[in-house]
């Protein structure tokens, strides 16, 4: 049963301070209540509460303690000794018994007793254990060992629960809880919880002075053997490295580098250190520390992402080529816009950012590079892969190697200074392989954004971010490229300019840049629109104006020369003066003379050099025909494919001969085509209509009409099969003069939609889907067949 023994004491209000039972400690008797206080306690026979104080509002649970004067503190105020003796649960205030003391606040308490102290139960002894054991290790931790030995005698469990009061760490809160729990299991969880907290501040402090302690030992013993070191190189006469240590610590530091990469160059930079200058690999760390730290980690330069602008400057910089400009302008368009909407920039396949232009030279794929970045603000790098056989060119060499260097995708970033340029991946098709490894699967990681984001150079041996590079790479011909790098780039195709486009382009920058290398003023010579389009058209037929550049720049070579000598300016430049510059033309119509012949026909094809105009002729040997030969010679360098279409054209010629009148004798000699010129290499299957043509052509004595071009694949089945590249054939024959072209039906669509309106002004087309279709549009009518030569 509970203890019901009630006291009436003085109280002694202790403001921000909590006694626990088992304390003695000494008071200052500052204010007059503490004073009164002392003097009613003397006819309490020595006794007062001790009340906790916080605030304004006093706790539940005193504590009775026995109080003696000391002594006078040097201020003239009171000193006094307590000894807090038990708790007591406070009830109510009363008067002060007899008057005495009556200016003092008496409480009648009730004391508690052993019974409600030891309320929770059984776990007392193992919970003082842990106590007693957390208690040592702070004692012990702070130096305390006496303390540590004297509460190794503390056998009662609610006396060693108290003793956490002498904890300095203990906040009031903390304090006051333990007063005011009675009962002694909860008692001695809430000091053992206590003392944990404390044990654990302990022990983060001691640890974070031992590191700090070691850190500072460490630099004291670094600095103590760097200053031996450079006294010991000093003797041996290599005091000349320690400068350079020395420099690239300072440049490790002040660089904006990411932690692998700094860990890595730290790391460098001590085997540096270590090292005599005489050993071989010191220079090797040097340039690899110097590559390192001149690489752009960090460093972007700022999108300029207004769509109308950057169309402005491509404009300004290229004439025509609107399916690549509309491209670029839709990404600055779609990372304008999640700018604007406050959206991070998208990053991964689909989004555009790795792009391959296809075209025939001289269409401007590569300084379409550099309008793109500046167009976009960003830096330009250049990386030449024509003729790469090594994949150490992409990947880089390792550093066991002597001469070791980056690879070119590295130094492309180091030469732009930032690490989001455009970087031109200049004739990616003509990269080639052998024994020292595949540069185009080196590639593979470059161009995928869903890799390159870590790309690990050889020589650096270090994670490069590439994903926010620009990669646009040029190509003349998209077959060569591998397909697996093909999958990763977005084509986009760049064909052959008309006749309007090239004089466009001469006017508003070939002549103007050629103009001022050859030394002339604006106003001291006029080219006219005639004379360049004589120079396009006898002189300079291309798909792109790189040759039409050079005879404009040999014009004004000449004309400077003149002008140097005295002549009058300005100086005319007319069609009719054209050959005086530029000798006779190299170019002649020979197809009317060619096609006035039977067995002679004009087909279309797409060479790297863009679309080109072929003749294939046929002719027939008398005598049988030669054995395991088919009867037939093919001859013009021919590919597997093309030949394979010859002979399905002579098989058609030979089912199919009766409905076009040839006799079957006429069938049974050698039949050779030939397609000039002869030394260069052709294949594909699109000839296929045009040696059908030119064999019933040459049977029938009927010549193909001089204004008519064709290109399609033939079936054994006499269908025409769709080809490629349209509007480089279509171009071909404009530029040859050819008013009529023989394609496909099935390539109706490509060229309505890629083929412009005004390259098919002027011009009929005629979509077929069989052979006889075909004869009927280009064989001239079998009364106008002059007759053969016998």
């Amino acid at each position: 049963m509970p203890n019901t023994n009630i006291l009436t004491l003085p109280v002694l209000p202790l403001p921000g301070a909590v006694v626990l039972p088992g304390m003695v400690l000494t008071l200052s008797l500052e204010s007059e209540e503490a004073n009164r206080a002392f003097e009613a306690a003397k006819v309490a026979d020595g006794r007062v509460i001790l009340l906790p104080q916080v605030g304004s509002r006093y706790a539940r649970v005193g504590t009775v303690a026995a109080v003696d004067e000391l002594a006078r503190t040097p201020g003239g105020g009171r000193a006094v000794a307590v000894r807090a003796e038990a708790r007591v649960a406070v009830q109510r205030g009363v008067p002060a018994p007899g008057g005495a003391g009556a200016s003092t606040t008496w409480l009648e308490v009730s004391e508690i007793g052993p019974e409600e102290e030891a309320a929770e139960g059984p776990d007392v002894a193992g919970l003082a254990r842990e106590y007693r054991a957390v208690a040592e290790s702070i004692l012990e931790a702070r130096g305390a060992h006496p303390l540590a030995q004297a509460l190794r005698s503390v056998t009662d469990p609610g006396t060693l629960a108290d003793s956490a009061g002498y904890l300095p760490d203990l906040s009031l809160d903390q304090r006051l809880e333990l007063l005011e729990t009675v009962p002694v299991a909860a008692r001695l969880r809430a000091a053992l919880r206590f003392a944990r907290d404390v044990l654990a501040d302990l022990s983060l402090k001691e640890r974070i002075r031992t590191d700090v302690t070691e850190g500072m030992e460490k630099a004291q013993r670094e600095f103590l053997l760097r200053q031996q070191l450079a006294a010991i190189r000093k003797e041996l006469g290599e005091d000349g490295g320690e400068g350079s240590v020395e420099e690239y610590r300072r440049r490790i530091a002040e660089a904006d580098l990411p932690e692998a990469v700094r860990s890595a160059a730290e790391r460098e930079l001590g085997r540096l250190e270590r090292m005599s200058e005489a050993s071989p690999e010191h220079s090797w760390v040097q340039t690899w520390l110097d590559t390192v730290l001149e690489l752009p980690w960090g460093h972007t330069s700022e999108d300029q992402l207004d769509p109308g602008e950057a169309r402005a400057v491509l404009d300004a910089d290229h004439h025509g080529l609107a399916d690549v400009k509309d491209r670029i302008v839709e990404y600055l368009a779609v990372r304008q816009l999640r700018a604007a909407r406050g959206l991070p920039p998208v990053s991964g396949r689909g989004q555009g950012a790795i792009l391959v232009l296809v075209g025939p030279p001289g269409v401007g794929k590569t300084s379409l590079g550099a309008s793109v970045a500046r167009a976009m603000g960003r830096r330009f790098a250049r990386v030449a892969l024509g003729g790469v056989r090594d994949e150490a060119e992409i990947r880089g060499h390792r550093r066991t190697y002597v001469g070791a260097l980056p690879g070119r995708i590295v130094r492309a970033i180091k030469e732009a200074g930032t690490m989001n340029p455009v970087v031109m991946l200049d004739e990616v098709d003509k990269l080639g392989a052998d024994w020292r490894g595949d540069p185009a699967s080196a590639l593979l990681e470059v161009l995928d954004p869903a890799q390159n984001h870590t790309f690990r150079d050889h020589y650096l041996d270090l994670d490069l971010d590439l994903s926010d590079v620009l990669f646009i790479a040029t190509a003349n011909l998209a077959d060569t490229i591998p397909g697996p790098l093909l999958d990763r780039m977005e084509v986009l195709r760049l064909d052959g300019y008309t006749e309007d486009d090239k004089v466009a382009i001469a006017s508003g920058h070939l002549l103007p840049r050629q103009r001022e290398a050859a030394g002339l003023l604006p106003g001291e010579v006029e080219v006219t629109e005639a004379a360049i389009r004589a120079v396009v058209n006898d002189h300079t037929r291309e798909a792109g104006v790189r040759n039409l550049e050079r005879a404009l720049a040999k014009i004004l070579r000449k004309v400077a020369g003149s002008v140097a000598s005295g002549a009058s300016t300005p100086v005319r430049v007319d069609a009719a003066d054209v050959p005086t510059y530029l000798g006779r033309p190299l170019f002649r119509s020979e197809l009317a003379a060619r096609s006035g012949l039977p067995g002679v026909s004009t087909g279309l094809a797409v060479t790297g050099a863009g679309g080109d105009v072929l003749a294939v002729e046929a002719a027939v040997v008398g005598g049988e025909a030669a054995g395991g030969a088919g009867g037939l010679t093919l001859t013009g360098q021919l590919g597997d494919v093309m030949k394979e279409s010859a002979t399905i054209a002579l098989s058609w010629v030979r089912g199919h001969a009766p409905e076009w009148g040839v006799p079957p004798a006429a069938l049974a000699g050698q039949f050779h085509l030939h397609v000039p010129a002869g030394a260069v290499p052709k294949d594909g299957p699109s000839a296929g209509i045009t040696m059908v043509t030119a064999l019933v052509s040459l049977l029938t004595g009927r010549p193909v009409r001089p204004e008519v071009a064709m290109t399609g694949e033939v079936s054994l089945q006499g269908r025409v099969l769709p080809i490629g590249g349209v509007k480089q054939k279509v171009l071909a024959a404009r530029r040859a003069g050819l008013t009529e072209v023989v394609l496909p039906a099935g390539n109706r669509a490509e060229l309505e939609e890629e083929v412009p309106e005004a390259l098919r002004a002027g011009m009929t087309f005629h979509l077929v889907e069989e052979v006889g279709e075909v004869l009927r549009v280009a064989l001239a009518p079998a009364q106008e067949a002059p007759a053969r030569a016998a």
